[in-house]
């Protein structure tokens, strides 16, 4: 049975068990999922500080799953539209690792032109920053946040997909895209809800990254084993254990 671990970079537990569910049942019973909590950070992740602090977050959790006493990770999935940590984790890792975003850019770009949905207003240039730095800026053409973050979407649902299902529209209308990106962990599952009100494809982030796990990878990682090219000081025990021996 293949092994997919599922990074929350965020301290969250109501989203890492939105990630477990929506992750898990599109993977299927093959494929067995399990989400790690960030043990430090931000509730959610929805500014620049919060992202970077995310990325360590992010490598400390991966540090820390491996340090315990089960299957080894076939694949990693860094549950955050977003991908704090991609870049890090992807170097240090012996299995691909994706996010959620740059899973959802290769699945929209499917499709032709897209657009993103998300919430949270600062997420609009991290988004672009991130598809420029991923190669999927040429693709996209715009990004449209509603005022509400991820987790105070998620807090109504029916509101929620009131608005959501809106601004979908509108970017459909007005950037005549092919599909459209409804990005954000705390958004797991609203694309289907909000599907038939739109007239291209609703792309699900966390959808679109469990469906990532179960391709084939064509680019083979770099490493054999995991671990980090540095002597680190400071950091918590799982990172130094998978750090180089030395003296800082």
């Amino acid at each position: 049975m293949r092994q997919l671990l599922v990074i929350n970079p965020n301290t969250s537990a109501s989203v890492s068990n939105l990630l477990q569910r929506h992750v898990q049942a599109a993977a299927g019973l093959h494929v067995a999922v399990r989400t790690a909590t960030a043990r430090f950070g931000a509730p959610y992740i929805a500014c620049e500080a919060s992202y970077a602090v995310a990325a360590h977050a992010a490598l400390d959790a991966w540090a820390n799953e491996l340090s315990q006493h089960q299957p080894q990770p076939d694949a990693v999935l860094i549950g955050c539209f977003g991908d704090p940590g991609l870049m890090a984790l992807r170097e240090s890792s012996p299995v691909p690792v994706t996010g959620l975003a740059e899973a959802s850019f290769i699945e929209a770009a499917r499709h032709g032109r897209y657009a993103i949905v998300t919430g949270g207003e600062r997420w609009g240039p991290m988004l672009q920053r991130l598809a420029q730095a991923l190669g999927h800026a040429h693709a996209l053409a715009g990004i449209h946040t509603v005022a509400p973050t991820g987790a105070q979407l998620a807090v109504d649902p029916e509101a929620a997909r009131t608005l959501l299902a809106q601004a979908c529209r509108d970017v459909v209308r007005q950037m005549g895209v092919q599909a459209v990106i409804l990005g954000g962990a705390g958004l797991a599952g609203m694309a289907a809800l909000v599907q038939p009100q739109v007239t291209v494809p609703v792309i699900d982030s966390v959808v679109a990254g469990a469906t990532w796990a179960l391709r084939a990878h064509p680019v083979p990682p770099e490493r054999k084993v995991p671990g980090f090219d540095v002597a680190w000081a400071g950091v918590s025990g799982e990172l130094t254990a998978l750090g180089v021996a030395g003296v800082v």
